[in-house]
Parts: C-alpha cells; structure tokens; sequence
C-alpha cells in the first residue's frame, strides 16, 4: 500500500504544489490563483485553500491580504542556515534517545527503518521519504525531551519539501538509508556520541545535497 495514496487529499495536492515551486513552474512573485489551481490538479477549491495554507506554514507560500497567495523569493542562504539549526537539533535528539530508548521503542524503531528499506527496494522516492519522515519524528520522541521534541519537529516540518526534494537527487535514498542503520545501530548500542555525530552529519548532508541541487536547477534568488 503506497503511503502517498493514503494521505489526505489537501497533502498528495501540497506536494503537486512543492514540486511545480520548487522545479520552476510557478518561479518567485507568481500569483497562485485557487481557480487556475483547481484546473492544474483536477479538484476543488476546499483542498486547494488547505494546501495553499499548509505550505505557508512552511515558507513556501506568502498568504498576503488582498493578494492571496504569492511564490516568495527563495532566500538559499537563509534555508542553509535552518539546515545547520537543524542538524544540531537532531544531533541533540540522537544523543538523547541513545540514553532513554527502552526495548519496545528498539522494536518500533526498527519497523520503521524496515519500511523505508521496502520503499528504497521499490525504488520509490515519495513513499520512502513518507517514511523516513516517520522515522525521524520517532527519533525526536526518542529523546523523551518534550520541548526539543516540539522544537525539532517544527524546524522539521518548515524544512520538510527541501528534505523531500533533496532525495531525487543521483543515488541519494540509498545513502539516506545506509545513513539511518548508522543511526540505529548507534540508538539500539546506547553509543550517545556516535548517534549524535551521525544525526548531524546525517542532516548537514542533506543540506549539501540541497545547496548542489539549487545550483544545479538555477534558482536564483531575483
């Protein structure tokens, strides 16, 4: 069962959205009417209204009096900062979680990782990073921290269709799986500094990964 398929309409439409901003398609100032929108994807304005508001939680959308909804400039410089913030937030959690996990969160952490091995073996992107995003919120209540954990999961979901997009880029999934049995291993092994430096390379890579492919897509900042 495809993990995409079984998302609420407003979400599998937000993704339909990150793709044409992010890929050119609607470039920086451009005006997102609900009417052309509806056309574009097929569906009402109801999905397209809860999208639209989705991705201005995330800083991919300016909801602007009067105006609606409006592509902000891509600010690279600024989201290469939150990817730093992040990697720390994350390395923090990793520390955390090696020191608290119990027996059960050992077996449910590697269900998750299971999961994502089922979509890298299918070669498949989008349900993949649905669960690479799964298992990362557990790590983040791995760390039994309740304010780290709203800390990380906010950044998280800001950063979530850069982190999602980062993943097409060549060879990139299979990494981010090798990655994350680093992770496990380092959780399940009680090692706190190994799963810490491994969370925060596991990230910063992503950041990286993020920065060759705004080069390589030429979205320049007007």
């Amino acid at each position: 069962m495809s993990l995409i398929d079984d998302l609420p309409l407003f979400l599998q439409i937000s993704k339909k959205i990150e793709d044409d901003i992010i890929y050119g398609h609607f470039p920086p100032g451009t005006k997102l009417n609900e009417a052309e929108l509806c056309e574009r994807y097929s569906v009402s304005r109801t999905p397209i209204r809860e999208a639209l508001k989705l991705l201005s939680s995330e800083g991919l959308v300016e909801i602007r009096p009067r105006r609606g909804a409006i592509v902000p400039t891509l600010d690279v410089v600024t989201l290469c900062e939150m990817f730093e913030v992040m990697a720390q937030l994350e390395g923090m959690c990793g520390r955390l979680a090696a020191r608290r996990i119990n027996e059960a969160e050992k077996t449910q952490l590697v269900a998750l990782h299971e999961l994502c091995e089922a979509y890298l073996l299918e070669d498949n992107p989008e349900d993949y990073y649905e669960a690479n995003r799964k298992f990362h919120f557990f790590l983040y209540q791995l760390s039994h921290n309740g304010f780290l954990i709203e800390q990380a999961s906010n950044l998280h979901n800001r950063l979530h269709p850069y982190r999602r997009l980062q993943l097409r880029v060549s060879n990139r999934m299979r990494h981010s799986f090798k990655e994350h049995q680093e992770i496990l291993d380092a959780i399940i092994n009680h090692d706190e500094d190994l799963a810490e430096n491994v969370l925060k390379a596991h990230v910063s890579v992503q950041g990286h990964k993020f920065t060759d492919l705004i080069a390589s897509m030429n979205l320049n900042e007007n």
